[in-house]
């Protein structure tokens, strides 16, 4: 029994089980223009992971095949670096399902990708954008010197083709995570200050989603160096809260990793903690309503989605 199973026993809760599957989470590869400190897929320039076009030609199969999936949600890495990236966008757009990029911002000024926003904007993809602070400090010793300008001026980009302008239904959310190792304060709270710092600046948002640093990958080895590592992990464990399970990804998500292979969620992913029932690889996945009621894959990583107000990829769920 893991710790984790262990504190849902201990508060009268039941294991954690797969619902409908309505989130299919596509991780393209580890490449990235960025190595950011907090990084949990551990992406950096120099990965070569990249998924195949055969299986992403699996991936909009799978959607045709499964009507009840509403959201192509699109992962990296920087995902626009793949070049199948647009051509799953347009699959996914034309299949009538939401689809979201996961962005870190500084892609859009990298070359060969001047005309991302305006594809993005063409698409009417939601963009869910990185930006850790609103303090240049803060962000740029998370994700690397000069990030916070460039995702500012990315921002500009966004903004100026309608994205998080009122009226367009181009979404643009950003991201939140803690440089340091605690919980994200109070998301309601948090926006409003990233409104009013960035409004300063000309920018504008739709929401700002928190999400708690997980303790794996590069973010553990961050943490093991400045020997933080036991002490965060025991606030996530002292800081556990029932109330955020009914909301948690991995009861309606799939994770497809860039090699084929299928998870509950993204961390699970990083984690190589595979489907605790049916198949390991999505080229043997028939319909997803056959991982309906299935349990969840769990371990003391899981502890992070439910500290204080929950954190998932959508942001906080208490």
């Amino acid at each position: 029994m893991t710790a984790f199973s262990a504190a849902l026993d201990a508060h009268g809760q039941p294991p954690l089980t797969r619902g409908p599957t309505t989130w299919l989470q596509v991780n393209l590869g580890k490449r990235c223009n960025q190595a950011c400190r907090h990084c949990h897929v551990d992406a950096s320039p120099s990965r070569t992971e990249m998924m195949s076009a055969a299986l992403i030609d699996d991936v909009i199969g799978l959607m045709h095949r499964n009507p009840g999936i509403q959201q192509l949600d699109v992962t990296g890495g920087a995902p626009e670096m793949h070049p199948d990236f647009r051509r799953l966008v347009r699959a996914g757009r034309a299949a009538g399902r939401t689809v979201v990029d996961r962005c870190n911002l500084t892609i859009l000024s990298e070359p060969g990708h001047e005309d991302l926003a305006d594809f993005l904007a063409e698409q009417g993809v939601q963009v869910v954008s990185s930006l850790p602070c609103y303090l240049q400090k803060n962000v740029d010793r998370q994700r690397g010197k000069g990030v916070f300008d460039r995702s500012i001026a990315a921002l500009r980009q966004l903004n100026a083709r309608g994205f998080g302008m009122p009226g367009t239904g181009l979404v643009l959310d950003l991201v939140y995570n803690p440089v340091g190792a605690h919980l994200p304060p109070e998301q309601g709270g948090l926006e409003a200050d990233y409104r009013e710092r960035l409004g300063a600046l000309g920018i504008q948002f739709t929401r700002l989603l928190t999400i708690t640093n997980m303790p794996i990958a590069r973010y553990l080895a961050d943490l093991r160096r400045q020997g933080e590592a036991e002490a965060y992990q025991s606030l996530l464990v002292q800081a556990f809260n029932p109330a955020t399970l009914p909301g948690l990804m991995c009861r309606s998500l799939l994770s497809v990793s860039w090699d084929g292979r299928l998870y509950d969620c993204d961390f699970n992913q990083m984690l190589e903690l595979g489907l605790v029932a049916g198949p390991d690889r999505l080229q043997d996945l028939g319909t997803l309503a056959d991982l309906d009621g299935t349990p969840v894959a769990v371990g003391a990583h899981c502890f992070g989605c439910t500290a204080g107000a929950g954190s998932s990829c959508g942001g906080a769920l208490a």
